[in-house]
């Protein structure tokens, strides 16, 4: 009998297959027969008959993946796209949602809806926010800045990456408000703690500090040769693993030797981020109670639930699926946001019954960037915000504070 994992990779097979990715990386045959399987694709059976050719025709957030598609070289493709091993996670992300079913309450006065969330100070429209994605004018050429419009726009949270294509001065400024900064460390701490302290001279008030990636095997983007391959040396120094000469963090650092793959990491960094600076440190990556706990015990701010959106190893545990044991491990104490997999207001709606704080996008807001700039990003905010509001209506709940686990069959 096939699971919802197994039917959900299965979908994203196909999806998969259908993209330039297939054959600009030379799928081989036993992928395209896999997705052959079922008629379904990843955004739950539905095909175009043509591309959107406005941010405002777009239904959901999947109608921006194909037009983002046709704007994009493959090989930025891949690295959005791309996932670890055998893009398990991935499958795993989405088949979590399906676990849980939704108990609504009728006949409740739903006329006005908040759903504004605060974090650590500063309210937000709502509780979505832009996830750190790096390299943003792989998508479009304003990037990261133009993400920055439409979050100020919609009023919501944006987190920088380290990899970013624009300066954290620059996002800063056109977001026109705090933003937080996510950081991958590097094998030197001057290099880190200059950058740590560029975030908060520009006034970000929080950083992430990304644990989940001490190694990891991303297929994809390996069949591109950064070394030799012209549209890849336009961002990647040869020679240089992880760091980028077009990614304005690293501005004036010497790259060579340089990595953001730092196997020797204990939670003992998590105490020395602490003494480096006033923003908020939280901890993104952390999908067990232990982790957790240990986080807590070494004075994290926050903490991310986080699998990158399954580019970060091959769990098998969608995000949704490690967030209770977090939540329950922490009770409370400090907020806790999670990411990865999110694609529908509902999606939203049952991690915050669930206990989360906040809720990350990734991929929905790079189709929405890919496709169309700043609009793009404002539409794929606007639908989701628009799914929450309806699911929030639907399960008798006027505010944040009102979604509770009685909304839930689990």
């Amino acid at each position: 009998m096939e699971t919802d994992t197994s039917r959900a990779r299965r979908c994203f097979l196909q999806f998969l297959a259908q993209s330039p990715i297939a054959y600009a990386l030379g799928a081989s045959l036993p992928l395209r027969e896999l997705a052959a399987q079922d008629d379904a694709v990843l955004s739950g059976g539905l095909k175009w008959a043509d591309l959107i050719k406005s941010p405002a025709e777009a239904l959901n957030v999947w109608d921006f993946e194909p037009v983002m598609r046709n704007n994009v070289g493959a090989h930025h493709y891949a690295y959005m796209a791309q996932g670890a091993d055998d893009f398990g996670t991935i499958a795993a992300n989405r088949a979590g949602f399906k676990k849980i079913g939704l108990r609504p309450q009728r006949l409740v006065d739903v006329t006005h809806i908040d759903m504004s969330v605060e974090l650590f100070g500063q309210r937000y429209a709502s509780p979505i926010l832009l996830c750190p994605v790096g390299a943003q004018q792989s998508f479009h050429p304003e990037g990261e800045v133009a993400a920055a419009r439409a979050a100020k726009t919609k009023n919501q949270l944006q987190i920088l990456s380290t990899v970013t294509n624009y300066s954290v001065e620059d996002v800063t400024k056109a977001r026109d408000a705090p933003i937080w900064f996510q950081l991958y460390p590097t094998t030197n701490w001057d290099v880190t703690l200059g950058m740590i302290k560029r975030a908060e001279h520009a006034g970000s008030t929080a950083l992430a500090l990304t644990v989940d990636v001490p190694a990891r095997n991303l297929e994809p983007s390996a069949r591109f040769d950064r070394e030799h391959n012209p549209l890849c040396q336009a961002c990647h120094e040869a020679g240089v693993v992880g760091a980028y000469k077009a990614k304005h963090m690293f501005d004036g650092v010497d790259l060579k030797g340089l990595n953001m793959t730092v196997a020797g990491l204990t939670w003992d960094y998590v105490d020395k981020l602490k003494h480096a600076t006033t923003m908020k440190v939280l901890v993104k990556g952390v999908v067990t109670r232990e982790d957790a706990a240990r986080a807590l015990a070494h004075g994290a701010d926050g903490i991310v639930v986080s699998n990158h959106g399954g580019r970060a190893d091959e769990t098998l545990r969608g995000s949704i699926d490690s967030l209770p044991e977090v939540l329950e491990a922490v009770n409370k104490r400090v907020p806790v946001i999670v990411d990865s997999g999110f694609r529908r207001g509902t999606d939203v709606f049952k991690a915050l019954a669930l206990g989360a704080t906040a809720v990350g996008i990734g991929r929905p807001y790079i189709w929405g960037l890919g496709a169309f700039g700043q609009p793009g990003v404002e539409r794929v905010l606007d639908i989701l915000n628009r799914e929450l509001e309806i699911v929030m209506k639907q399960m008798g709940t006027t505010s944040l504070a009102k979604i509770t686990r009685s909304s839930l069959q689990l």
